[in-house]
């Protein structure tokens, strides 16, 4: 007979950085719901009173908590220890009020990264680090003439561009370029074996009962949050679409490329691509009570102009579960009337 000590013996060990945040608390779970023992990190408070949905996770399996900041030297040391991977979800939060991106965003998600990196070597158990970008590190460049492009791993967006033209979410987009590079310059110097998932827009079901991210934006024109609308409007300006993926299934891939040993590089995590006048009509006819204005976007691009591939991470095996609009929104709405970002 198998004794419960050999089982927690031969239970993987990961450390997910963020877990107070939304991409990062499903990571949790499902890392948990597969066996692991789990080790995250929040910025400010480790007092689960504050962290609900953490404490809720415990039940699932030996999860630890920690306090750690991203400019804090050394503060993911205790975290990292002892760890086989290394899940860096954590990144600055001050994206639309900051008086200095340059400096709150863009410097501090590079100094973050690396000091995670920099604890990760000094555990010397981490087998894989998995670094989490954005389609904003691929996308963002002057689009081309004509309709259809493809855009993959290869693609990095154009740093200089954004800075010139400032366009919306820039300094987020710059952030994810210069700590992916920052990271695999690092990786490199140190032997790390690192691979980057890039999510597009990521939307669904999550533990976190606090959102600032993608879903508001995702259900904007449900709500009628002219803000959040403006800013699905830059997404697909930038883009020349709206990349959309499921957060289950960024996180299986997650999981995938730090368990896959042939993983590495960059792999892109998106399931589909939209437009907003198909996402405005699709939304109107499925969900009449919220009087989406479907007609509202004339003189937007009804076809896509640019196209993000995941045919790498496909192409390496992995599976998306959720690939249509209809069982995304059903989940995201579902997601949002629980948190009270949308009426029922």
């Amino acid at each position: 007979m198998t004794s419960v000590a050999g089982d927690a013996m031969r239970r993987k060990t990961a450390c997910v950085t963020g877990g107070d945040g939304y991409i990062a608390s499903a990571l949790v779970k499902m890392l948990l719901q597969k066996g692991y023992t789990v080790k995250t990190t929040v910025r400010k408070s480790d007092d689960m009173e504050n962290h609900p949905h953490l404490k809720d996770l415990r039940a699932l399996g030996p999860l630890e908590v920690f306090r750690a900041d991203l400019e804090d030297e050394g503060s993911f040391d205790e975290a990292v220890a002892g760890s086989d991977y290394a899940f860096l979800v954590a990144a600055p939060t001050n994206l639309n009020n900051a008086e200095n991106p340059e400096k709150e965003v863009i410097e501090l998600a590079v100094m973050g990264t690396l000091n995670v990196m920099r604890s990760c070597v000094r555990a010397g158990t981490v087998k894989r680090v998995i670094l989490t970008s954005s389609v904003g590190a691929v996308a963002g460049r002057p689009l081309l003439p004509g309709d259809s492009h493809g855009l993959d791993e290869e693609s990095w967006t154009d740093v200089e561009y954004l800075r010139l033209t400032n366009a919306g979410g820039w300094a987020y987009n710059v952030s994810k370029v210069l700590m992916e590079k920052a990271a695999w310059s690092f990786a490199r110097e140190n032997g790390i074996s690192l691979v980057t998932v890039c999510p597009s827009v990521t939307v669904g079901e999550a533990p976190a009962t606090t959102v600032h991210t993608s879903v508001p934006c995702a259900l904007s024109l449900l709500t009628g949050d002219d803000e959040k609308i403006r800013n699905l409007e830059l997404i697909e300006r930038a883009s020349g679409c709206i990349p959309m993926v499921h957060v289950q299934d960024v996180c299986r891939a997650m999981i995938f490329v730090a368990e896959e040993e042939a993983a590495q590089g960059r792999y892109i995590c998106s399931c589909l691509d939209t437009t907003l006048a198909e996402l405005a009509t699709l939304l109107a006819t499925k969900f009449p009570q919220y009087n989406v204005k479907a007609d509202g976007f004339g003189g937007r691009p009804d076809k896509l102009r640019v196209c993000i591939s995941s045919a790498k991470l496909v192409g390496e095996g992995f599976e998306f579960k959720y690939k249509l609009l209809d069982e995304i929104y059903d989940d995201v709405v579902k997601y949002g009337r629980s948190l009270g970002i949308l009426p029922y």
